[in-house]
């Protein structure tokens, strides 16, 4: 998430959302309580409680019994988090884009810490048992990038098949890249990174990717264009989808996402405006697509369904 000042409001807001692309009705995901959030991540524990990290100072922690009603209960890390104070260039910064999986009771949290069209940005991560305030322990750096780099460190993605673990990570810059982790240290095994996606429209705006595997394809999502500017804002979800987790990725029409392709998935609809920033998890009604957007009062979560029933990824 390139440029991002968040503007949070403490209080709760209670709404209904109805998603209406230019030639269907898509109906309505519903979500209540405090709902405003910035770059959601949503993971689930063995107990059924929903969890929602996003975007701000310290982390910011919601949970839910059922998906649609959300409480903030804390932060990540309520006393501040000091390591990265050197890429947010100031004590205490907004930590971005953070990216939750939970393996066997342990919840991984991978984020990141930059400043505005800075490439002095890191990728740190922490585990918990619990997921809860004060149960977080900083697992330290992943990985960095230092002015001049060809890419650039923030928005990461864990993405694990089996033994094999991949990070996905990159804004603007060259686009996203993918590094390979070692599944016992979380961190990569060598810097070397492997190109995924490129832009050179727009100032070469792709960032905020997630790779998601469905049947015989692997999926990566990117948001596209301009966050952060409210109901100016014209963020938007793109996919392309490879045989291979490692690149390859095309869009529906068949062009390379390396070479500017990415076919849509969600942009500005009625009164729902700039939606990007997204994560996907697996439930028991099947894909679900987590993201924010934007209205006159703020940036808030919004969650659908995905169906993929034609092979490629429709809101519904």
């Amino acid at each position: 998430m390139q440029f991002f000042r968040s503007l949070l409001p403490s209080f709760s807001l209670l709404y209904l959302l109805f998603f209406q692309p230019t030639n269907a009705q898509v109906g309505p995901g519903v979500v209540t309580g405090n709902t405003a959030v910035h770059d959601p991540t949503m993971c689930k524990d063995a107990s059924g409680k929903y969890f929602v990290f996003s975007t701000g100072q310290g982390i910011e922690i919601r949970t839910s019994t059922d998906r649609t009603a959300w409480t903030l209960v804390g932060k990540v890390w309520p006393d501040g988090a000091p390591w990265t104070d050197q890429y947010t260039g100031t004590s205490n910064g907004d930590l971005w884009a953070p990216d939750c999986t939970i393996i066997g009771n342990t919840f991984y949290l991978y984020y990141a810490a930059s400043s505005f069209g800075s490439q002095n940005s890191a990728i740190f991560f922490a585990k918990s048992t619990t997921g809860m305030p004060g149960s977080w322990q900083n697992q330290g750096l992943v990985t960095s990038t230092a002015p001049g780099a060809a890419y650039n460190a923030i928005d990461p993605n864990l993405y694990i098949e089996g033994n094999n673990w991949w990070l996905s990570l990159g804004s603007f810059w060259t686009g996203i890249k993918l590094q390979t982790l070692a599944s016992n240290t979380g961190k990569p095994t060598s810097s070397a990174v492997t190109s995924l996606a490129q832009r050179t429209a727009n100032s070469g705006a792709i960032e905020a990717s997630i790779i998601y595997k469905h049947g015989g394809f692997y999926y990566l999502f990117t948001s596209w264009d301009n966050c952060c500017r409210g109901t100016s804002s014209t963020y938007n979800i793109r996919v392309g989808r490879s045989s291979r987790v490692d690149g390859g990725y095309v869009d529906q029409a068949g062009v390379a996402l390396t070479a500017g392709g990415g076919t849509l998935v969600l942009g500005s609809h009625g009164n729902i405006i700039g939606p990007g920033g997204q994560d996907i998890m697996d439930d028991a009604d099947g894909p679900i697509l987590v993201y924010h957007y934007y209205t006159a009062q703020g940036s808030f979560l919004g969650i659908n369904r995905l169906d993929f029933s034609s092979g490629w990824p429709v809101v519904v």
